[in-house]
């Protein structure tokens, strides 16, 4: 399936699809690779039998360069502004179909992860880096900023001030400072980002899709909805799961003491 999604290789271990960034040498995106994660993510929303997604980059150097700054280049005409639009929207989307993926998505940051490469990894629920990787958001360096959710994500997950030690000073962080201020979960050794990445999406594997569906859109909802009435909105979620096979399958096989078959539904 590596040829259905430019710039991408998908591969299905389990209930467990991982995808490899894999556009050499920095796996920077382009306006072909960005619409081909969508399509990708949103292919993975119709197979019921895939409940984890991880994402990682071919090689040991890097998760994701980012943006190829050649496309914003200046031109005899001027700045192609139109150019600038197309990729911000693809980018946009691409990242958002994947934050919005129902199941459970985790980066393993292998390399360096910049600009739009960090900002593929913010869009992920979990982050695992490997102890050489190096992150940032250095966009306000060369004029510009970062469009694909950083200024966002990144403040949500590491507060304000590192965020904008990060975005206005771009500054770079190591995985030791990463996992420190919360931009990542776990660091791990080199080469062992995707083996732990994958070791946590196995235990996605326990957990019934349904409940881990509902639970996500809950937490994330609290980004931007207050807590009176997302609390309403979770015993609704709690009630709206005894329609689900799920539901039925988990409580009984914890009756029975055995481990539950779950049927995504």
């Amino acid at each position: 399936m590596s040829d259905t999604y430019t710039g991408l290789k998908l591969e299905k271990r389990g209930h467990t699809a991982v995808v490899t960034l894999d556009n050499p040498p920095a796996h920077t995106w382009t306006d072909q690779s960005l619409p081909a994660l969508a399509r990708l993510v949103r292919d993975l929303e119709n197979d019921r039998d895939i409940y984890a997604l991880v994402i990682t980059g071919a090689g040991e150097k890097f998760f994701s360069a980012g943006a190829d700054l050649k496309l914003f280049a200046p031109t005899e005409s001027g700045t192609d502004k139109a150019t600038a639009a197309t990729m911000a929207r693809r980018f946009g989307e691409a990242f958002e179909t994947l934050a919005a993926f129902r199941g459970v998505s985790i980066a393993a940051i292998n390399g360096y992860a910049m600009g739009g490469g960090l900002e593929c990894a913010l869009a992920c629920d979990l982050r695992v880096a490997e102890e050489h990787a190096v992150m940032a958001l250095p966009e306000a360096s060369v004029g510009l900023l970062p469009c694909a959710g950083g200024t966002q994500w990144l403040a949500w997950n590491v507060g304000e001030s590192w965020a904008k030690r990060m975005v206005l000073l771009g500054e770079r962080v190591d995985a030791a400072t990463a996992q420190r201020i919360g931009l990542v979960d776990e660091v791990v050794g080199k080469g062992q980002a995707l083996e732990r990445a994958l070791a946590m999406a196995e235990k996605v594997g326990r957990q019934s899709p349904s409940a881990v569906r509902a639970c996500k859109r809950l937490i994330q909802g609290a980004r931007h909805t207050p807590p009176q009435q997302v609390l309403p909105a979770e015993r609704e979620t709690f009630i709206d799961l005894f329609d689900t096979a799920d539901r039925s399958e988990g409580v009984t096989a914890f009756l029975e003491k055995r481990q539950p078959a779950w049927k995504n539904a």
